[in-house]
């Protein structure tokens, strides 16, 4: 077909709303009289009922006043309050009955000028007729009550008898009277709620007629809207999933003329630009970080800004790497060096980490937004230090396999030093080579403290604001306080020991003991300084810290620090 959607959509529109003011029209047609009887039912028969009923009450009550009355005069002493009561209860019953009856009767006055329902106008020409004659009838009882209480207190025994009798007779027209008009409304509100049943029924059958054809209309708009419009909407969904599931292969055919078709076009177009940059995405992610290309290919990295971030930086190198490769061929320092940078890369970037850059030996990785939560850089940045050293196990497994030997193989050590402070960060390079970087002292201090592991003897060092920043599930010690090339500020350098909950018993009397020689090392007290440096070698014996300390402590014996000294270690080489 070759109509435009739009023009499809507008078909279907109209000859949808067609037949909706079709069954509207039936329905309101329906329903009309059905609702012509439940509205008189509501508005006029049932109110009507429930004032005649209210009447009925109140005469009766004024019947139970008048026995009162009646028993209350047999008596040897008649009691003249409690008689004066029920006569009083007598009247205001009364007066309420023909207060309710002209309510009624102006009711009766408003039904009959209602035009826009039809009502059963003779039966309430009848009750209109009716009702007066209650009223009448208890007026005369009302009367004839009030004859027999003067009898009573002034007539001839003979004279109360007869007042009696018609009291009684009066009484028992005023029942005729209300159950006349009882039955007239019975019969009125029984003869429309059957009414209104059979146009329930009515309008429930032509209901049934109306929903099967509406129904089979609709089975024949829906057959042709599948078939020009939904079938070509679901192949498009089906490829839009297949894209998002990761299938790039996949192609939308529709044989239409009109949108649908345009659009599937475009898709595929799509999809063809989607399979170039994941390609694109694929070869470059092996030489920069994938989430990096990802940033650059959807344009949230800008060519030429910059920022400051307060990030982590962190650097590693291998312990003596350029004479273990003396004994290497070039294939195998290569596939060495793959092995290794595939294992420690793999944790770094598990930990949310920018692999930055190989420097022969050495990987420099960094954390911070906007990869990582500005409140997580740190912390990561360490635990993905103590995993490259716990990897470092899996790696020296390998040893044996890549040199076809298991005896007289390389030591593999691994020196790493973490910093996190404001750096700068963007892509930076020229015109024709570019990276996404991090530059700053904070990455010259991490390289630095990388390389303080050599004096120290020690494997992970970090400085003090990423100590602070790692939070407490991380154990450190501090170590000294140094003064690094290129920097004139000392910064204090913690040992990174492993998570605090594993940290065992004897690990922490030798921080203790460490911490506790190292501020008396400050103090100039050499010979505390020394006992508890001694003390960490007894926990310890290979705790190179302490011996590094010992070692400065003699030094200072022979020749002390000049005045000022302030603790600060200065280091002389890289």
């Amino acid at each position: 077909m070759r109509l435009p959607i739009s023009l499809k959509i507008f078909s279907i529109t109209t000859a949808l709303l067609a037949l909706m003011v079709v069954v509207t029209w039936l329905s309101v047609l329906n329903f009309r009289n059905l609702n012509n009887q439940v509205r008189a039912l509501s508005d006029y028969y049932l109110p009507l009922q429930q004032q005649v009923a209210s009447v009925e009450i109140l005469i009766r009550d004024q019947m139970v006043h008048m026995e009162r009355v009646l028993a209350g005069m047999d008596v040897a002493r008649p009691d003249p309050e409690f008689l004066a009561k029920e006569s009083n209860g007598f009247d205001m019953r009364g007066v309420n009955a023909d207060q309710i009856v002209d309510s009624s009767l102006r009711f009766l006055a408003e039904a009959e000028a209602e035009k826009r329902i039809e009502l059963d106008r003779p039966t309430l020409a009848r009750l209109g007729e009716q009702l007066p004659a209650i009223q009448t009838a208890r007026q005369h009882f009302h009367m004839t009550f009030r004859l027999f209480q003067i009898e009573a207190e002034e007539g001839t025994p003979r004279s109360q008898k007869i007042v009696r009798e018609n009291l009684l007779r009066e009484k028992d027209t005023i029942d005729v009277e209300i159950q006349k008009t009882i039955d007239l409304l019975n019969k009125l509100t029984q003869d429309t709620a059957l009414q209104a049943k059979v146009e329930e029924a009515r309008a429930t059958t032509l209901n049934w007629i109306i929903t099967a054809l509406a129904t089979m209309l609709g089975l024949i708009f829906a057959a042709f809207v599948t078939r020009s419009l939904v079938d070509p909407v679901k192949r498009l969904v089906g490829g839009t999933r297949a894209v998002e599931a990761g299938d790039l292969d996949v192609e939308i055919l529709v044989h239409t003329h009109d949108e649908l078709a345009t659009l599937a076009t475009s898709f595929n177009h799509m999809v063809v630009g989607l399979r170039e940059k994941e390609r694109i995405r694929e070869t470059f992610g092996q030489y920069v970080d994938p989430r990096i290309v990802k940033s650059l290919l959807e344009n949230r990295i800008g060519a030429d800004k910059g920022g400051r971030q307060v990030m982590t930086v962190f650097f590693s190198d291998l312990e003596g790497f350029t004479r273990l490769c003396e004994g290497f061929t070039p294939d195998a320092s290569v596939r060495f060096l793959n092995r290794y940078f595939s294992m420690m890369s793999e944790v770094i970037r598990s930990r949310q980490g920018i692999v930055d850059k190989y420097i022969g030996d050495s990987v420099m990785a960094f954390w911070g937004p906007p990869f990582t939560d500005p409140a997580d850089h740190a912390r990561l940045g360490c635990l993905a230090a103590l995993e490259q050293m716990a990897q470092l196990e899996a790696f020296r497994a390998w040893l044996p396999e890549m040199f076809g030997v298991r005896d007289n193989l390389p030591a593999v050590n691994v020196r790493m030093g973490i910093a996190s402070g404001e750096v700068t960060v963007g892509n930076i390079g020229s015109e024709t080579s570019r990276g996404y970087t991090v530059i700053g002292d904070i990455v010259n201090l991490a390289s630095r403290l990388e390389q303080a592991n050599k004096f120290y003897g020690t494997r992970i060092l970090v400085s003090e604001p990423t100590h602070t920043l790692a939070g407490d599930t991380l154990a450190f010690r501090e170590i000294d306080s140094l003064r690094v090339v290129g920097k004139l500020e000392p910064v204090r350098v913690y040992e990174l020991l492993g998570l605090a909950a594993e940290l065992s018993d004897s690990d922490k009397r030798r921080v203790q003991a460490y911490e506790a020689g190292l501020a008396r090392y400050r103090a100039q007290d050499w010979d505390a300084a020394e006992t508890a440096f001694r003390e960490c070698l007894a926990i310890e014996p290979k705790d190179q810290p302490s011996r590094v300390m010992l070692e400065r402590i003699a030094a200072f014996r022979q020749v002390p620090p000049e005045a000022g000294w302030d603790g600060v270690w200065v280091a002389l080489s890289k």
